[in-house]
């Protein structure tokens, strides 16, 4: 069986670099990017369709991304006429800029961390306005919640990693699953860890 993203089968995770970030730091490369991992290949009229936007824009936005090795042609589903798209990994990560860093680098990862932040809020909204048309079994599987705890960068770092182990494995076992089977939903994971002297109120 086919994974449920099979067009991101044998893809890597890529460590964004300057020109990287900030080509992805902008709305509408950043949602096209998601888009070829998430719902898979397109061409620019498809991607236009999927974010209701215009083809035009679409495919000047897709130049871009090409340029720093973002999206690749699908060689296997382009045409003479038509040319399809594909994400070039299946994930990306950065590294906080230093302080020394140039300031443009600075401003596309603060975009970034922003947009996203924007995006989870939009996402977890969502879901309380809408988790009453789902399943008790789903509701009940659906966490919310908090954690608080003593550590250091080194500590949290081992702590990521182990995390980023577990859920890799679980994504994996997910990719086994039918993604036609009604009782197989695509489940958004959200996480931050963050310094803080916050106290629980």
């Amino acid at each position: 069986m086919s994974s449920a993203r099979e067009w991101l089968d044998g893809l890597d995770v890529v460590e964004l670099d300057s020109e990287k970030l900030r080509t992805l730091a902008h709305p509408t490369r950043s949602r096209i990017v998601s888009s070829l991992r998430l719902e898979g290949p397109a061409t620019s009229s498809i991607l236009a369709s999927r974010l209701a936007t215009n083809s035009g824009q679409t495919s000047y936005h897709l130049r871009a991304l090409a340029d720093v090795g973002l999206v690749v042609e699908d060689a296997d589903r382009g045409t003479a006429r038509e040319r399809w798209w594909k994400a070039a990994q299946r994930g990306h990560s950065w590294s906080e800029p230093t302080d020394e860093a140039d300031p443009e680098d600075r401003h596309a990862a603060d975009w970034l961390l922003r947009h996203y932040h924007r995006l989870y809020t939009q996402w977890v909204s969502e879901w309380f306005e809408q988790r009453q048309e789902w399943s008790p079994e789903w509701r009940h599987a659906a966490v919310n919640g908090d954690s608080f705890m003593l550590s250091t960068p080194e500590l949290l770092e081992e702590f990521n990693a182990e995390l980023n182990d577990l859920q890799q494995r679980y994504q994996d076992l997910g990719n086994e699953l039918d993604p036609d089977d009604p009782d197989v939903s695509r489940v958004t994971f959200i996480r931050h860890a963050f310094p803080s002297e916050h106290v629980r109120p």
